[in-house]
């Protein structure tokens, strides 16, 4: 199949078909065998950035070193894709997808409409899928941006293809997680009304003031236990905040109030990353105690705390925490580009439709940003 993606740090090849839906996973074993010797070997020659620690990028050569990053729901576009059908083992995802979704994911990214590809249920498969299939285009294009990944990252979402990237999780095991956890977030949206807020604050901006001021204001609408929080953190004063949508439009209506220089309503179904998604924790919980999760071979970061994952005895927890906790994507920034002063920085590519997580970083660090690029995924002129 020529050169892949699977060159160092993804494992996948041998997990592109789902069992069927309600059977258990085959044991890691079963589905490791005769691969062993070949993930210690990858693991021994990964250890040397392992044991980096928390801190700055290794040192040697960085500029010819990769930070991989893969974006979250909201980057969908109807259109994306087509680009990628040239490359066998891409199309080979969406057919795995097919079987796995029981529904044309191709298709509903290629042509749309876009009010469906839109849905919580749909985008977060397409997302998922089309990211990890711009990461195959890469690894045909320039494999040595693969090799030479230091590091990887997701935002929300995105957080599962990093660990299939890292070779911690395998493809259709990841997909059929996506697939539960959309499903089941799309249905805790529609449970409650509800919302996200996108904002940027000026300096006098106090979030966790507005949060606590919308909650008294659903109390005296009679809504009992009202939700508003703090969704995201994307970078210096912007954040997505989120809860019942009658503290959102609060909060919206009363923007300039809360010093908040911009106030956008996402065009999302439900308050991601908050108390509002609990019902969907446990059948997500259900789905990735059945996942054999392995160490990954590069650094992975959490969303949940910023960190990177150093046991794959972790993975699990902080994937059910992840869905009713904010995603501290700033956090997860600054701890990737951290480095000594007059350190060059790495190449930071980001795979799948968009550049939001580009632009992000821009404002968080302007020189790890001149070395960032976006894989495209969709059709060439």
């Amino acid at each position: 199949m020529g050169p892949s993606f699977f060159l160092r740090p993804l494992l996948y090849r041998r997990a592109l078909l789902l069992p069927p839906q309600g059977q258990r996973w085959a044991s890691g074993a079963a589905r490791t065998s005769g691969g062993a010797e070949e993930v210690s070997r990858l693991l021994e020659g990964a250890e040397v950035d392992r044991e980096q620690g928390e801190g700055p990028m290794p040192d040697r050569c960085p500029t010819d070193r990769t930070v991989i990053l893969f974006p979250g729901q909201g980057s969908q576009q109807v259109g994306m894709a087509r680009v990628l059908l040239k490359y066998p083992n891409a199309r080979a995802m969406f057919l795995a997808a097919h079987k796995v979704l029981g529904y044309d994911l191709l298709e509903l990214c290629l042509r749309g409409p876009a009010e469906m590809l839109n849905k919580t249920v749909h985008c977060q498969p397409a997302v998922f899928v089309t990211s990890m299939a711009a990461a195959e285009k890469l690894s045909q294009e320039n494999p040595g941006a693969i090799e030479n990944c230091v590091a990887t990252a997701g935002f929300s979402v995105g957080e599962y293809a990093a660990l299939v990237f890292s070779g911690a999780l395998d493809f259709a095991e990841a997909l059929y997680a996506v697939k539960v956890r959309a499903e089941a977030m799309q249905e805790a949206s529609e449970a409650v009304p509800s919302g996200m807020l996108s904002v940027v604050g000026t300096s006098r901006a106090r979030y966790y003031n507005a949060c606590t001021e919308a909650i008294e204001h659903c109390k005296t609408l009679g809504i009992e236990d009202p939700v508003c929080e703090v969704a995201n953190y994307l970078f210096p004063d912007g954040r997505v905040l989120a809860g019942h949508i009658e503290a959102i439009d609060f909060l919206r209506k009363n923007s300039k109030k809360f010093h908040f220089s911009h106030a956008r309503l996402l065009p999302v179904s439900g308050a991601f990353h908050t108390r509002l998604m609990q019902p969907a924790v446990e059948p997500l919980k259900k789905v990735l105690k059945t996942l054999n999760f392995k160490q990954p071979l590069i650094n992975v970061y959490c969303n949940v705390d910023g960190k990177r994952y150093r046991h794959a005895t972790a993975i699990e927890d902080l994937l059910a925490k992840q869905l009713v906790s904010p995603v501290k994507w700033e956090q997860i920034l600054h701890t990737i580009y951290e480095r000594r002063q007059g350190t060059n920085f790495p190449m930071t590519l980001e795979m799948g439709p968009g550049i939001q997580l580009g632009t992000m970083l821009k404002i968080c660090n302007f020189k790890a940003w001149k070395s960032y690029k976006n894989i495209d995924v969709f059709e060439n002129d």
